[in-house]
């Protein structure tokens, strides 16, 4: 069982046009989606350790969109059921400072521990002075490109990404 994402009319276009200024790597992945594959069936053919990520912004881009689930029947769920491939999990009613503090430190732990301190210095003094979820979600794009780039986190992202967004 997994998500399927088709293309949509946009989608159509860039792979005509190639208008839109995607990557080769990120127009390939856009090439495979047609409203068949699964999720992990494009796992499977691409090498892409950021696959999710990828899903993710041709999603928020308009370039794909929700198709259906592999294996389950007809009608048994809704896309509007279904959370975006980067959904952030709804924040709680009133603040969560632990939760906080979880977000906070596995960003920066993975930062140090994949990337460096040196390179992302900048990034890391904002995650500290990070006042809230909202703020540290505001970072999240800036801290899985950081990851994504460096070579021993790009094999951790997928997981890395999965565990931050239970948290954030």
């Amino acid at each position: 069982m997994g998500v399927v994402f088709a293309k949509t009319p946009k989608g159509h276009d860039e792979i005509a046009t190639k208008a839109g200024g995607l990557s080769p790597r990120v127009r390939r992945l856009l090439i495979f989606v047609d409203g068949k594959r699964s999720v992990e069936e494009l796992r499977g053919m691409l090498p892409a350790d950021d696959l999710q990520h990828t899903l993710g912004m041709l999603e928020e881009e308009g370039y794909i969109e929700f198709h259906d689930i592999a294996g389950l029947p007809p009608g048994a769920a809704s896309p509007a059921a279904l959370p975006a491939v980067t959904a952030f999990s709804e924040l709680p009613s009133t603040p969560d400072p632990v939760r906080l503090q979880q977000a906070r430190n596995f960003m920066i732990n993975t930062l140090n521990a994949f990337v460096g301190a040196l390179g992302t210095s900048s990034l890391l003094d904002r995650l500290e002075n990070a006042a809230g979820h909202l703020e540290l979600r505001a970072l999240y794009d800036e801290w899985y490109h950081s990851i994504v780039m460096s070579r021993d986190g790009k094999r951790e992202a997928e997981s890395l990404r999965g565990k931050l967004l239970n948290v954030i």
